[in-house]
C-alpha cells in the first residue's frame, strides 16, 4: 500500500515510540509537517528558536532514556539546532534531527540556502545522510534511528522538501531488539575481591546512575562507603543519608578532594574519574551500562560492562561478610559534618539582595522530593550543586556541552514527558535573555512549569574568572528587561522577590497556579567559593 514519504516517517517514529517531535515550520519541511497535522498520535511542539527544539529533544532523551526527535528548516534552520545537538552528542543520549533540504533538482546549485548539511553537522552527530529517493528514506531512517539507540548518540537525515510528498510502497519497521552485554563472571569476581580488599572505599555516582538508586544505597550498607556525586548527579542518593558527601568538583563538597586521596578503591558507577581535582591512583572499578562510557575513565584498575542493578546486587551478597574499618567511617562522618557546617553558615544569610546559597536554602524547602528541576547554565548551577541538599529529584542539566540557555527548554521538555510532576528551572539572567522568547511556547502548550530567575544583571561566572585570571572586565554587565512584565506579556504569572518569604510565597504559589510561573529574584553578587579565593 503506497503511502507518502512523510506519513511513512511519522508511522515508523510511531512504532519506535516516538510521542512528539520538536521544532520550527519552514518550507523544507511542509510536507512532514502537513503529514504531522493529519494525525493525531505523535505531537508537534512548535517552538520559537530551532535551539530550543534540540534542547528539548536532548532534555527529553535524559528524562526517558528513549530516542527523541526534532526538525528544521534547511541551512540556518540546522546551524540553529547544532546547539541543542552538541548537548544531546556529548552527553551521549539518542536523538534523531530530521532537517528538510533543497529540491532534487537544485542539489548542487546555488539554490538559496544550500549548504552541504552532512559537512556542517558531523561534529556533533555520528551518523548523517541525505536520502533522496521515496524507497530508501525507511532504510536510512531505521539506519539512523538504531544508530542513536545503539551508541547514544545523534543522528541526522536530511531529506529534499520534494521527496517528502512523493509516494513509498516500502512498510515501516518496528525497532530490532537491543541485548545488554553479559559481562564476564570472571572480571565480576576480580572487581568483587577488590572491594573485598578495601579499607578505604569510595563508591563515586554517576547522573545515570539513577535507575540504580535502591541497590547503591544496599551496597553502601554492607561495604560502609563514602558516596559522592560526580558532577550534576544530584538526588540519587539524598545528601541526609549518612554516608553521603555530596558533590566532587566544581560546586562540591571542597572538603571531599583531601577524603578522596586517601581512598584505596573506588567504585565508580556511570561516573568519570575527575583528574583535575584527584592526584592520587586508588584502585579504581568502572561499572557502566554502555560501552560508550569506558573512554570516561583512562585509569580504571577493573572495567565492568553490564547491567547495573544485576552487578550490584551481585556484589552486594558477595560482600555479606566485609568488615569494615570503623576508623574510615569516622572519617567519612567529620567529612560530612565539615561541609554541612559550612553550607549552613552560607545558607543562613538574610540580606537583601539574597545571596545565591539563601536563595537555594528557600528551593530547598519548597520543593517536592520528587520534583524535576532543570538547570541552566551559569553561577546560579554552581551555586545549586553546592548548597542544595537533595532528597530524590531529578535533576537535568547540560553535563559536558554547558550551555547557557538550557533550564527553560529542559523544564518544559521534562513537563512534556512527566506532566505528574513539579518541574522548577533554574537560570541567570544571562540564560534566561538566550531563550525569552520561549516563555511564550510554555504559555501556548500549558507547561505548568517554575522559573527562578537569579537576576543580578551581570554574567556573574565570568566576571568572576575573569578577575580570577587578572584580566580587564569587559562587558560581563548585562542589560535586563523587566522579566516579571516580560513573562506577563507572555502569559505568565509572575513574582518579583527580594526577601526569602517573599521567595516562599511565591514558590507556594506557584505550586497550585493555572499557568506557568516565573519568580524574579533579585540577587547579590557574590562570587562563587570556587573562584572567591582568586577574587
Amino acid at each position: 500500500m503506497a503511502r507518502s514519504v512523510a506519513q511513512a516517517i511519522l508511522e515508523q517514529l510511531g512504532l519506535w515510540g516516538v510521542k512528539r517531535i520538536y521544532g520550527v515550520v519552514g518550507d523544507a519541511v511542509f510536507g512532514l509537517i502537513d503529514a504531522l497535522a493529519k494525525q493525531t498520535s505523535i505531537s508537534f511542539i512548535a517552538v520559537k528558536h530551532e535551539s530550543v527544539a534540540a534542547m528539548m529533544a536532548s532534555a527529553e532523551a535524559k528524562v526517558t532514556g528513549r530516542l527523541a526527535v526534532c526538525i528544521s528548516h534547511m541551512g540556518p534552520g540546522l546551524t540553529n539546532l547544532i546547539t541543542g545537538l552538541g548537548d544531546a552528542y556529548l552527553d551521549k543520549v539518542p536523538v534523531l534531527a530530521i532537517t528538510g533540504q533543497v529540491p532534487l533538482n537544485k542539489i548542487g546549485t546555488t539554490y538559496k540556502q544550500y549548504i552541504d548539511q552532512q559537512q556542517l553537522v558531523q561534529a556533533v552527530s555520528s551518523f548523517s545522510q541525505m536520502a533522496v529517493h521515496p524507497d530508501a528514506i525507511l532504510e536510512s531512517m531505521t539506519h539512523a534511528m538504531y544508530t542513536s539507540l545503539l551508541q547514544r548518540t545523534v543522528s541526522h537525515l536530511s531529506i529534499p522538501s520534494d521527496v517528502f510528498t512523493m509516494f513509498t510502497t516500502m512498510q515501516p519497521c518496528e525497532p530490532p531488539p537491543v541485548s545488554v552485554s553479559s559481562p564476564d563472571p570472571l572480571e565480576i569476581r576480580h572487581a568483587l575481591d577488590l572491594l573485598r580488599s578495601a579499607k578505604r572505599p569510595v563508591l563515586l555516582v554517576g547522573s545515570r546512575a539513577r535507575s540504580a538508586r535502591e541497590p547503591i544505597r544496599k551496597l553502601a550498607e554492607v561495604w560502609r562507603c563514602a558516596i559522592a556525586n560526580s558532577y550534576g548527579a544530584v538526588g540519587i542518593v539524598p545528601d541526609s543519608y549518612p554516608l553521603m558527601v555530596s558533590g566532587l568538583g566544581e560546586g562540591g563538597n571542597p572538603y571531599l578532594p583531601e577524603l578522596l586521596e586517601r581512598a584505596d578503591v573506588v567504585l565508580a558507577v556511570e561516573a568519570s574519574w575527575p583528574d583535575k581535582f584527584i592526584t592520587t591512583s586508588p584502585a579504581l572499578i568502572q561499572l557502566v551500562s554502555h560501552p560508550s562510557e569506558f573512554g570516561t575513565l583512562r585509569s580504571a584498575s577493573r572495567r565492568i560492562l553490564g547491567h547495573t542493578n544485576s552487578i550490584l546486587e551481585n556484589w552486594i551478597d558477595g560482600l555479606s561478610e566485609y568488615e569494615p574499618d570503623p576508623g574510615w567511617e569516622r572519617q567519612i562522618r567529620e567529612c560530612k559534618q565539615a561541609w554541612a557546617a559550612l553550607n549552613e553558615k552560607e545558607r543562613n544569610q538574610n540580606a537583601s539582595p539574597l545571596s545565591p546559597s539563601a536563595i537555594i536554602q528557600v528551593m530547598e524547602n519548597h520543593i517536592p522530593a520528587d520534583a524535576v528541576i532543570a538547570l541552566d547554565e551559569g553561577d546560579s548551577t554552581l551555586w545549586f550543586l553546592r548548597n542544595f541538599r537533595a532528597a530524590q529529584q531529578n535533576v537535568l542539566l547540560s553535563e559536558h556541552w554547558r550551555t547557557m540557555g538550557f533550564g527553560l527548554p529542559a523544564a518544559m521538555a521534562a513537563k512534556c514527558c512527566l506532566p505528574e510532576k513539579q518541574v522548577v528551572c533554574i537560570t541567570g539572567d544571562g540564560g534566561l535573555a538566550m531563550v525569552l522568547a520561549d516563555l511564550i511556547t510554555a504559555s501556548r502548550y500549558g507547561f505548568l512549569i517554575t522559573v527562578i530567575v537569579f537576576q543580578n544583571g551581570t554574567l556573574q561566572m565570568e566576571r568572576d574568572k575573569m578577575l580570577m585570571k587578572g584580566l580587564q572586565l569587559q562587558d560581563t554587565e548585562i542589560a535586563n528587561p523587566d522579566f516579571v512584565k516580560v513573562s506577563e506579556a507572555c502569559g505568565w504569572i509572575s513574582y518579583h522577590a527580594e526577601h526569602a518569604d517573599q521567595l516562599a510565597n511565591a514558590l507556594l504559589m506557584s505550586q497550585n497556579s493555572s499557568k506557568p510561573s516565573l519568580i524574579n529574584v533579585r540577587t547579590a553578587r557574590i562570587p562563587h567559593p570556587d573562584f572567591l579565593s582568586h577574587v
